[in-house]
């Protein structure tokens, strides 16, 4: 199985290593819900941007494929797009997918494959997603939460070779797991030396509540700290509990660069659908 080191390439110089390629651009994706338009033009001029190491790649549903294709054409870029290609058309509808991207090479770049699990995790469907999807693509799933048996199904995908998928928010209160099930997620995949990626609620670095809705985001810095002491035998809760900025960011600033790596070969990326906060709040702790 590959790492997360070994498929997704480093930033370039001055971006730290723990940064890397950490966020991928999801705009297209609630609650940020850009047009196609809108979210390509952002993600082109992100790419030439003074922090362009931090950008990971561009998310989009396998049914919005011609849109996109449509808007690169028009914006004719430089250098492909590496795509995060979600699967919202089932299991059946990959290879088609897949096709369409590998038509279009000179303005895409298919990296990554995402895909909800159904509820029950078997064999059979896993083997079907390796099949579908070529070696060199990093195939995620995402398991359904809840219990026993979403932590037997992130088990059964590492052992298939994929990435599992943390959900960390969304648009209701059941929508964010809790610290514990979180600690318990990263004991899983740090036992089952695999990678990982998170995706929603966390738009930005640290844990806080938002005074419109009431909920409690975890924060992107919460998760690659308690990633760090989860290898190193430390307090996962409390680094995912932690709500000053400042201490977290201080110990993330310490980590070596071999340690950094290695917290960043097991949480590989997020997907936010603002890329303009996660680079705020990171300059605003000096991280960058």
């Amino acid at each position: 199985m590959s790492s997360a080191a070994e498929l997704r390439p480093s930033g370039p110089r001055g971006i730290p290593p723990l940064l890397a390629r950490l966020v991928d651009d999801a705009a297209l994706f609630p609650p940020g819900n850009a047009t196609m338009p809108d979210a390509v033009r952002a993600h082109l001029d992100g790419r030439a941007g003074e922090h362009a190491g931090v950008m990971g790649l561009f998310l989009c549903h396998a049914s919005r494929l011609p849109e996109l294709i449509t808007e690169l054409i028009k914006a004719k870029p430089v250098k492909p797009v590496g795509l995060s290609l979600v699967i919202d058309t089932g299991l059946g509808g990959v290879p088609k997918a897949l096709s369409i991207v590998e038509s279009r090479t000179e303005i895409l770049a298919l990296r990554m494959v995402e895909m909800p699990a159904p509820s029950d995790v078997d064999d059979v469907w896993l083997e079907r997603v390796s099949e579908f999807v070529p070696e060199d693509v990093i195939r995620v799933i995402e398991p359904r939460r809840g219990g026993a048996e979403w932590l037997e199904g992130i088990r059964r995908v590492i052992g298939h070779g994929s990435w599992p998928k943390l959900r960390c928010g969304g648009l209701s209160s059941q929508a964010f797991p809790s610290i514990d099930e979180i600690a318990d997620f990263l004991a899983v995949v740090n036992s089952g030396g695999a990678s990982f990626k998170a995706t929603a609620g966390l738009h930005n670095a640290v844990r806080h509540t938002d005074e419109q809705t009431g909920f409690t985001h975890h924060g992107f810095l919460n998760l690659l700290v308690a990633t760090a002491r989860s290898l190193g035998g430390g307090d996962v809760k409390e680094a995912l509990a932690e709500t000053d900025g400042e201490k977290l960011a201080a110990e993330a600033a310490n980590l070596s660069d071999q340690n950094a790596h290695a917290v960043r070969a097991v949480f590989a990326s997020y997907g936010s659908c603002s890329l303009t906060d996660p680079l705020n709040d990171l300059t605003g702790l000096g991280l960058l």
